[in-house]
């Protein structure tokens, strides 16, 4: 069994363990809100994170960080904060996206351009094991941040970049915001009827980045487990979304036509997307082989003989053909409710499922079931969360609880950091 390190003194590396904390001050906080009632403690527990975040990107992939116990300081601008922060006031007079994005961190409040604030951020570094920041491209290098400016005082700490194209090449400076990345990886050339362009309705360009940021971040504390070193992580919004873009772009390998935008359908297998039944309502319901096919034509459409016919034989044909089919499962469909058509499709054991809204979402059964609910605090009260995935509640099946803390108030933790740091507010 590879044993726990203590926090007060530097281990030497030990094959395949992340090495947590990198200062004593930071051994009363192992266990604090990392672990719960006895229960083990947190994979990142001990971890600490220091990010000068704004927006979604950086702050999606710290709160992932936090989600599994690194204590993660945010530090934000004096008074005005993170301007996600203002993004709209439809949580209780907080920004929806901030709300999402900001749970279990520390709000550090400092103005960076002051020698006095950027000689606290300096120190803080000093006890940090990952430095993760998404201001615009350059800005952490004038300020003393980048990895090659801080490897030799500070050889383990992880330093993760994140911006819209990369820390070099010809778009480095270009502003990049998440429409603007979805346009230039071909999201838009994929998404919508082809009418006009349309983006996927969140953030996914920002998510994409913030996700490859954690996953990269996660690895480089395990490589730093092996050595004792630390290193950069260059995140780019554009590449991460064009390694999303994959089956497109190999769809339309050597010169071939891409997709064609198909709304909520599929470019390349069909039937795949909604379906209007006879009350109004509709179904999204996706078929993914010539078994299923088989079984769609007899228990769906009670119309077997559909199964054999040269135009829909192969999916090739069914999408050539589409809009003959189309109209063959409308003709069926209009004349059932969606409550009959879902049980149909279930019968049949065809892949459905419902066209929800936020409502639906929020009210959803399984979720409810599942007991994927849980309350956090913010400085209007208590709101409902989301336990992260993978994540159990109260130990269940040998696995660990989230860290679901609060949403800090810009500045919330300026007193406690300065005094762990021996330094007066």
């Amino acid at each position: 069994m590879r044993p726990f390190f203590s926090l007060a003194s530097r281990p030497q590396p030990l094959s395949g363990a992340i090495q947590p904390g990198r200062g004593s001050y930071l051994t009363s906080r192992l266990y604090s809100s990392a672990s719960s009632g006895g229960h083990r403690p947190l994979p990142l527990a001990g971890i600490t994170v220091v990010s000068l975040e704004q927006a979604i990107a950086a702050p999606f992939c710290t709160r992932q960080l936090a989600d599994l116990g690194a204590r993660v300081i945010k530090i934000e601008r004096p008074r005005v904060g993170d301007f996600a922060r203002h993004y709209d006031m439809r949580v209780g007079g907080l920004a929806s996206h901030f709300v999402w994005t900001n749970r279990s961190k520390e709000s550090l409040a400092l103005d960076l351009k002051c020698e006095k604030d950027h000689a606290v951020l300096m120190k803080l570094l000093e006890k940090a094991d990952v430095l993760v920041q998404n201001l615009a491209p350059g800005a952490s290098a004038r300020l003393g941040l980048s990895h090659a400016a801080l490897k030799e005082k500070h050889p383990g700490l992880i330093v993760c970049d994140i911006s819209g194209y990369g820390q070099d090449g010809p778009y480095r400076d270009k502003k990049a915001y998440d429409l603007l990345i979805q346009s230039e990886a071909g999201m838009l050339s994929v998404t919508g009827t082809g009418k006009e362009p349309v983006k996927v309705g969140i953030s996914i360009a920002d998510i994409a980045a913030g996700m490859y940021a954690y996953s990269n971040i996660l690895s480089a504390l395990m490589q730093r487990g092996k050595d004792g070193q630390g290193c950069q992580i260059d995140i780019s919004m554009l590449e991460s979304m064009v390694e999303w873009m994959g089956f497109p772009m190999y769809y339309a390998f050597d010169n071939a036509p891409g997709p064609v935008p198909a709304g909520a359908s599929h470019a390349a297998i069909y039937p795949y997307g909604p379906f209007e039944a006879g009350d109004g309502q509709s179904v999204i319901l996706g078929i993914q082989n010539e078994r299923e096919w088989v079984s769609f034509c007899n228990g769906v459409l009670s119309q077997p003989d559909l199964a054999t016919d040269p135009r829909f034989s192969s999916n090739s044909q069914r999408t050539q053909n589409r809009d003959e089919l189309k109209s063959i499962i409308h003709n069926v469909f209009s004349k059932i409710t969606i409550e009959e058509t879902i049980a149909r499709l279930d019968e049949a054991s065809i892949a459905n499922a419902s066209v929800n809204d936020m409502k639906n979402v929020w009210d959803h059964a399984q979720l409810q079931a599942r007991d994927r609910w849980t309350k956090i605090q913010t400085p209007v009260g208590a709101i409902p969360a989301l336990l992260p995935p993978g994540s159990t509640k109260l130990g269940e099946k040998g696995g660990y609880n989230a860290q679901m803390g609060s949403i800090p108030q810009v500045g919330e933790h300026n007193e406690a950091i300065l005094a762990e740091l021996g330094l007066s507010n």
